[in-house]
């Protein structure tokens, strides 16, 4: 086994109840030449070959989140050469919502598309939660262990190692399928933030802050890396490295703590790596737009290629209430730059906990914003959809319309509030021009005039056969999720315009 590292071969085996058996995770089996079942899974789902996925595993340049414990999982990968991914943030506080409203919300989330989902709740019955999130998704599950320490310890500076050993342990075995760990803030980096004007804005960052001040020791979850990778190892669990010094505003984008914790998160991934541990990374919420393509390409290069994961960015702090649109414009920019994946801001940023519709606004803002990153690095395949909707377009196609949109039940609604009516689903007009006005229905009569100088125009883009990843298709079906008490969640089905799927499960059909 010639280049196979004395950790990876120590890492194949886990001592349970007295037994020795055989475990290894999507890492170690890619770089021992397997190709797994979840990446057969994710080659039919990506339209690429078993091997290629194999290959950007086994480099760390793609992550497969797949927890053992996870039964309910469709694999899904997050990697640059993939395509872009979207996280969809949902949780409780001590405020609001509980454990049919979270389900509701994962419900909503995966529904409009989410290809991940972040359990952030810091409120009550957190095991409760997040043992159902598990349950009921078809998606990956991350969580951020630091905020179930807090609640346990009382206070950020109560946390123990141990208790966060512990917290980690027991969310490995409940199915979570990546974490995010902070363990990029060091003591020697919060003199750096002094000059901020929003100071640190991660909760993770200023949790561990507040405990490196008042214990005058070393960030715990850096102290306890290389314990903490062995742990989650066992249960391959994917370790998301949190940017718990990212900007909080314009002002302090790219500046030097931002990048001195990137320095430390690219000596984590590659110790990470060395014990079979997938890994992503986090990147920055508040960045201009001429500097996030440079944020993208450093992260690239300071972390060997790991995936980037980003919130937004946000491009502009001036739109309370509008954030899901300051910070898609970010994000389309930074997936055309390489990020990996996209994690949503909702219109409630920066004002209160999202609600349902909130992950609906949240969740279209970035699927767009992924398609349209995935259009502009021209993601074989990724266009034919906006080609084929075209086309249905001019051919005043208004089923056809709401079938390829991204959000079918919204185009249809928006519609039918002026043209209700089942004879306007055959109308050459909507209600913007009116028949008269209408300037396809002039272009399409102009090119029918015999002997003209317009041929007409008869294109038709095969989707069926394209080699658009699934996330580059149009939704076809719903998420179907059983609440808490074993019914259907209330309002939520099949689209009117959506096909039945085979498998209930699969968020998209392929």
């Amino acid at each position: 086994m010639e280049g196979v590292s004395v950790v990876w071969l120590r890492s194949q085996y886990l001592l349970v109840g007295g037994i020795t058996r055989l475990l290894m995770t999507q890492l170690a089996r890619a770089r021992a030449g397997e190709v797994t079942d979840a990446m057969e899974r994710i080659a039919k789902r990506e339209r690429v070959e078993p091997e290629f996925v194999r290959q950007q595993v086994a480099n760390g340049q793609a992550v497969i989140p797949a927890n053992e414990h996870h039964e309910s999982l469709d694999p899904m990968i997050i990697g640059r050469e993939f395509a872009t991914k979207v996280n969809a943030n949902i949780g409780n506080s001590d405020e609001s919502s509980d454990l049919d409203g979270e389900l509701e919300k994962l419900h909503t989330a995966v529904h409009y598309g989410a290809d991940t989902v972040m359990d952030l709740s810091t409120g009550s019955d957190l095991d409760r939660i997040r043992t159902a999130n598990v349950e009921h998704s078809p998606v990956p599950i991350g969580t951020v262990p630091i905020y179930e320490a807090v609640k346990r310890a009382g206070n950020a500076a109560d946390i123990t190692h141990e208790l966060l050993l512990d917290v980690i342990e027991k969310q490995a075995r409940q199915g979570v399928d990546y974490m995010t760990i902070h363990a990029g803030v060091l003591m020697e980096h919060l003199p750096l933030t002094d000059g901020r004007k929003t100071g640190i804005v991660s909760r993770g960052g200023s949790i561990l802050a507040q405990w490196i001040e008042e214990n005058g020791m070393e960030n715990p979850l850096y102290a306890k890396f290389d314990a903490i990778c062995e742990m989650i190892h066992d249960h391959d669990v994917t370790i998301s490295l949190g940017d718990g010094l990212r900007p909080g505003c314009l002002a302090d984008a790219s500046d030097e703590a931002q990048f001195a914790e990137l320095d430390t998160l690219g000596a984590l991934t590659q110790r990470a790596w060395e014990h079979d541990v997938q890994v992503m990374v986090e990147g920055p919420g508040h960045v201009p737009m001429n500097e996030i393509a440079e944020n993208v390409e450093r992260q690239q290069s300071v972390c060997n290629g790991a995936p980037f994961y980003v919130l937004g960015p946000l491009v502009t702090d001036v739109a309370p209430g509008y954030d899901h649109i300051t910070s898609a414009i970010g994000a389309t920019e930074a997936a055309r730059s390489g990020a990996a994946m996209l994690c949503y801001v909702t219109p409630k940023e920066h004002l209160g906990l999202p609600e349902q519709e909130d992950v609906r606004e949240g969740l279209a803002a970035y699927r767009i914003a992924a398609h349209a990153g995935d259009v502009a690095t021209g993601r074989e395949g990724a266009r034919d959809w906006d080609d084929a909707l075209s086309e249905a377009r001019y051919e005043f196609d208004w089923n056809e319309q709401f079938r390829l949109a991204l959000d079918p039940e919204r185009a249809k609604a928006y519609h039918d509030q002026t043209l209700p009516g089942d004879n306007y689903k055959e109308a050459r007009f909507c209600s913007m021009c009116g028949v008269e006005f209408c300037s396809m229905r002039i272009d399409q009569d102009a090119r029918g005039v015999e002997d003209g100088e317009m041929e007409a125009i008869d294109d038709d883009t095969d989707l069926e056969n394209s080699a658009a990843a699934a996330v580059n298709r149009p939704p076809t079906m719903t998420h179907r999720s059983t609440a808490s008490n074993g019914e259907q969640p209330a309002e939520h089905g099949e689209t009117e315009t959506g096909a039945e799927d085979s498998d209930p499960t699969s968020p998209r059909a392929e």
